[in-house]
């Protein structure tokens, strides 16, 4: 992903006729940080980043992102929340369900990586773990009289 994004940067910035100085001083960025991400020293930028790239350049926002590798993962996790979640689940638990699933970090049995195989066999029987803890959490607020959360 660094180097499709680092690429379209420098494309956009070259087709621009900006050097790397003007566009780091038209997007607050250093010149240092822009010249790693077109060469793909430097990872992804965050989102907040790409926009002010894309106000500089007069550029897609969207474009960026999707080269970042922010758009397709994203919209790939919202659809998995939105067909793995219960009816009753709220904003709040969907988004609580989104947080577990963006933690990318390597799973391990007995100091061995999983494959993805493994990883994804886990997180189904954790995405059914998930749900039925926050069910019974419910049920628990509800029996306790505090109000459920919205």
């Amino acid at each position: 992903m660094e180097k499709e994004f680092g690429s379209l940067l420098r494309l956009l910035r070259e087709q621009k006729g900006m050097s790397i100085n003007q566009l780091a001083e038209s997007a607050g960025i250093s010149n240092s940080q822009i010249s790693r991400m077109e060469n793909g020293l430097r990872g992804v930028p965050k989102a907040p980043t790409i926009r002010k790239l894309a106000e500089a350049l007069n550029a897609s926002y969207q474009e960026l992102m999707i080269a970042a590798g922010y758009l397709e993962e994203a919209a790939n996790l919202n659809i998995a929340v939105a067909e793995q979640s219960p009816e009753w689940a709220t904003y709040k638990d969907k988004r609580d369900f989104k947080k577990m699933l963006e933690e990318d970090d390597e799973l391990m049995f007995d100091g061995i990586p999983l494959d993805q195989e493994d990883r994804q066999r886990i997180k189904d029987v954790l995405t059914g773990l998930f749900w039925e803890a926050k069910q019974m959490n419910k049920r628990k607020k509800k029996n306790n009289g505090t109000p459920d959360e919205k």
